[in-house]
């Protein structure tokens, strides 16, 4: 099984990635690496590496793979930034970012959520990874400035608790749209101010919480 794994994980970068557009050679091998297979249900593990989101339960789910490759790569990470996650989830995109920056704080409303992801990264080995249980609305102010923020949840705005948290220089990637569908934004805050740019129309879940939907 597992050699069928791994076929499937390199066919999924081959076929959904790098033939799409998504050429940051970091984000394929992270994503060549990290077991997706290992974060979501045993019942659903053959259609783990699908060119689809997934149920993870608590009416969550796991990202589509070309969205959180073309999301990730919008961060261009490098190795050395500290990165804020909102919306742990099952822990896959977290995994991705721990593979490509120096640390990655992320935030998870649902505790059954934030407990099993936990569980599971550490299992896998990720040390450079701190989850909270939080609003993740307000992000995670004693922790911050942060190089970049990767939200995992449609809002209907930019949070300003984010922009504010986010450092000059640093690069924001969030879904803005209604409850049902979004536009994936990539958010540059310079000595200027923000530079918004509208990348691709996208489907998430919600953003719970005081910045974003009032559940």
């Amino acid at each position: 099984m597992m050699i069928d794994d791994e076929r499937a994980r390199l066919r999924m970068v081959d076929e959904q990635l790098t033939a799409r557009g998504i050429r940051d050679r970091r984000v394929l091998s992270a994503m060549g690496r990290v077991p997706r297979h290992r974060f979501v249900e045993e019942a659903l593990r053959d259609r783990a590496y699908g060119d689809h989101a997934l149920p993870i339960g608590e009416q969550q789910t796991i990202s589509q793979p070309y969205m959180v490759a073309l999301m990730t790569e919008t961060l261009a990470l490098k190795g050395s930034e500290r990165v804020l996650e909102i919306g742990t989830g099952s822990g896959y995109q977290t995994a991705v970012l721990a593979e490509l920056a120096a640390q990655v704080y992320s935030i998870e409303r649902i505790d059954a959520l934030a407990l099993k992801a936990r569980r599971l990264l550490a299992a896998l080995g990720y040390r450079n990874v701190t989850i909270k249980v939080f609003d993740g609305t307000y992000g995670w102010k004693e922790e911050s400035p942060f190089d970049a923020i990767l939200v995992t949840a449609g809002s209907p705005e930019i949070p300003l608790p984010l922009t504010e948290q986010l450092g000059e220089g640093g690069c924001m990637v969030i879904p803005v749209g209604d409850r049902t569908n979004q536009v994936l934004k990539k958010v540059k805050k310079t000595s200027a101010g923000l530079e918004v740019t509208a990348l691709k129309g996208c489907v998430f879940v919600p953003l719970i919480g005081g910045h974003g939907w009032l559940d």
